[in-house]
């Protein structure tokens, strides 16, 4: 009888993971409380896929013998609950995928820089002529990249908290740790050493043959890595010469001591802003333990563009730079971003918190900021936190609000910045629809 793979959640991972599965000979079943967009229900089409929308039919899903959870998912929704009761294992699309290639994985998590890092690391590989593929939380599904038979030597994957909560086989050749800081507390009982738990994850089944690449300085990591007898090579990097550090800057050069000394003017790097060179360390040091040369990662290091939605320069309108951040859904984001303000800034804030405190942004604040725009369905916090701190405050529940309110603050020399320290959902479809709402708008100035 054919093993039955029920897979929650039909967008890019879900899908992704039917295919596989179904190319792989197992009985399929694809559903999804919420609707399925139109392209993923072609794409389950085509492939004979079974799939249900709007509703989880207990029936057709508690005789799994495995379900793939896409990582939107709480746990504690009522289906998953019933399904562990059940005692039916649950993983992630990448636990499943990872069983059907031999491609080497460099994988990337952390709270901050994530996309960035990973972008580059792509971006940097593919230059140099590797045979490389891209997937993860970036938006490609690797179960469907290796479902079409793209034999990659090397997969570049970004991992949110909530992929690795669902991996257990997965190993990591390159895992890259490059921050904890609180987020998505909600999802975890808001219980800090929970969320850290699961990024620490990352480490499990390396052997003496990975690496491990990590931010030296990140006080969480260091006090977590004495927990873990780990086998890995450990490559740590700081901003800082000091001893044992695998890369850092010094006298404005960028260096990376080993396997062999490399260094580059910091001023070439492409990306700006302190919290940039971590990520560009990160992505260096992998790059260069991959053997690719000194050449052509000096090349892609200085010539990288950046991610969207991450301190995106949109338009000067009237004197004014607008800046789209809205990739910043924890504070800590929004810390590294008005870090790198040298200008008066306008800082929109606000949309669903996730458990946010917000003190560590104040001191920055009161430095740079010269106006705060609240955009949320409910900003009764950020009033409580903010409004005493005797900076003028606009308060708005659309874009289009948030915009005009701006540019009434504004003026010539300022900075705008959209760097909204939560999560999208209360007024937009995600991350990336707050972002796109708000260069059109700008642009439209």
């Amino acid at each position: 009888m054919k093993k039955r793979i029920v897979v929650l959640g039909a967008g890019e991972s879900g899908v992704g993971a039917a295919i596989l599965s179904l190319k792989k000979g197992f009985d399929v079943f694809v559903s999804d409380m919420g609707p399925i967009k139109p392209r993923y229900k072609e794409m389950l089409n085509q492939h004979d896929i079974m799939w249900e929308e709007k509703q989880h039919t207990r029936e057709y899903i508690l005789n799994a013998d495995e379900v793939v959870k896409s990582p939107g998912i709480p746990d504690k929704s009522p289906i998953i609950v019933e399904i562990k009761a059940a005692g039916i294992p649950i993983i992630s699309e990448i636990e499943l995928a990872g069983r059907y290639t031999n491609a080497k994985m460099i994988c990337i998590t952390g709270s901050n820089g994530k996309t960035t890092t990973t972008s580059l690391i792509y971006h940097i590989f593919k230059n140099a002529g590797y045979n490389v593929g891209l997937a993860g939380n970036i938006g490609h599904s690797l179960a469907l990249q290796i479902a079409e038979g793209r034999d990659y030597d090397y997969y570049i994957i970004e991992l949110s908290s909530f992929q690795l909560d669902n991996m257990y086989e997965f190993r990591a050749n390159i895992a890259i740790l490059l921050n904890i800081t609180p987020d998505h507390l909600d999802r975890y009982d808001y219980d800090m050493q929970n969320y850290t738990d699961s990024k620490m994850r990352i480490l499990q089944n390396q052997t003496e043959d990975d690496t491990l690449v990590y931010w030296a300085d990140d006080p969480i990591i260091k006090k977590e890595l004495e927990k873990y007898g780990i086998k890995a090579q450990k490559c740590p990097f700081s901003i800082l010469e000091k001893n044992g550090m695998i890369g850092y800057i010094e006298d404005k050069q960028y260096v990376i001591e080993r396997p062999t000394p490399f260094n580059m003017e910091q001023e070439e790097l492409s990306l700006t802003g302190k919290h940039n060179l971590y990520n560009s360390l990160a992505a260096g040091i992998a790059a260069h333990i991959s053997g690719i040369k000194d050449e052509s990662l000096r090349k892609s290091l200085s010539s990288f563009e950046g991610v969207e939605h991450r301190l995106e320069k949109v338009a000067r309108v009237g004197g004014v730079q607008y800046i789209n951040d809205s990739k910043a859904t924890n504070v800590d984001a929004c810390w590294y971003a008005l870090d790198s303000m040298t200008s008066p800034t306008i800082l929109i804030i606000g949309g669903l918190d996730k458990g946010n405190d917000y003190d560590a942004i104040i001191p920055l604040i009161k430095e740079k900021c010269a106006g705060l725009v609240y955009l949320g369905a409910d900003n009764s916090k950020l009033h409580a936190t903010f409004d005493n701190l005797g900076i003028p405050v606009a308060d708005t529940h659309s874009m289009e609000e948030c915009v005009e309110a701006c540019r009434q603050m504004a003026k010539p020399g300022y900075n705008v910045l959209l760097s909204p320290c939560c999560a999208s959902f209360d007024l937009f479809k995600n991350m990336e629809d707050r972002g796109e709402q708000f260069k059109d708008l700008v642009r439209k100035l």
